[in-house]
């Protein structure tokens, strides 16, 4: 969970210090006008681009904004519809039906904290106990970042906020993934044991995931990339770090396959990424 946001760096014509900056513009090579780069936090607070140095000059200079997904997109009915249809396990499965009696009251423990109640509840057992483990991983870590941060408004992010904003001024908006891609990293690219491995992980180190967490924002908003690579790059040494191959699949090859693409979508048309 402490890499499941992404951050890029994109070494084009760059030649500014990567230690404390979240914000990049590219030029030179060819283009008519410079692009921009900004690293984003899923956890981190939409106004904290106020306090970005040169983020509004950059969003002024630019004809369109580019981020992982279109997030209107994300929020159509029938999106919904299929991300939630993405987030359920198959008919007849049930969480409750996939624990021990053991893993089953440390989850139920660590949802009562969360949530007031648990699987023995009648109606939270009928919907969260059909969820995906993965999808339940999401959903409890959530509320766990939240509970331990009221202010915080994980609906309004970042991602969302540039996106909007450059709606407002009149600019295109595009996504480097499609909505069924992501469905398939996030819900799909995984076995149910490995989900469901590494729900019990997410319970088993509760303190520790909201302590990492914590520790990113707080990195994030000194703009402190050594210290976000040196925090995510910790590991349990055990099952619950991800394989080489899951790190493939949700950040290195996602980063590989968007830096391919940057180059023509910035010599098109000057952007924000």
């Amino acid at each position: 969970m402490k890499k499941s946001v992404v951050l890029i760096v994109v070494t084009l014509a760059l030649s500014l210090s990567a230690h404390a900056q979240l914000l990049y513009r590219i030029s030179g090579n060819g283009l008519a006008k410079p692009s921009y780069v900004l690293g984003t936090y899923h956890l981190a607070a939409a106004t904290f681009v106020d306090s970005i140095p040169g983020f509004h000059e950059a969003m002024q200079g630019v004809e369109q904004a580019c981020g992982e997904v279109v997030m209107d997109n994300m929020n159509s009915p029938e999106m919904a519809q299929k991300m939630m249809a993405a987030m359920m396990l198959p008919e007849g499965k049930t969480i409750q039906g996939m624990l021990t009696t053991e893993q089953l009251d440390r989850l139920n423990a660590l949802m009562k904290q969360l949530m007031g109640a648990d699987l023995n509840t009648p109606m939270v057992g009928q919907q969260l106990g059909k969820m995906s483990p993965a999808a339940l991983t999401t959903q409890l870590s959530l509320l766990m970042y939240m509970k331990f941060n009221p202010l915080a408004n994980v609906q309004d992010g970042i991602d969302s906020h540039v996106q909007q904003l450059a709606k407002q001024q009149g600019k295109k908006v595009k996504g480097m993934e499609t909505i069924d891609e992501q469905i398939h990293i996030l819900f799909k690219s995984q076995t149910l044991e490995r989900q469901l491995q590494l729900l019990m992980c997410m319970v088993k180190h509760q303190d520790y995931q909201l302590q990492i967490a914590q520790q990113i924002v707080k990195a994030y908003y000194a703009q402190d990339l050594d210290r976000i690579l040196e925090i995510t790059d910790m590991k349990f040494n055990d099952d619950c770090d991800s394989t080489e191959e899951e790190e493939n699949t949700l950040i290195f090859g996602r980063n590989a396959n968007w830096v391919k693409a940057m180059p023509a979508i910035m010599a098109e048309t000057p952007t924000f990424f």
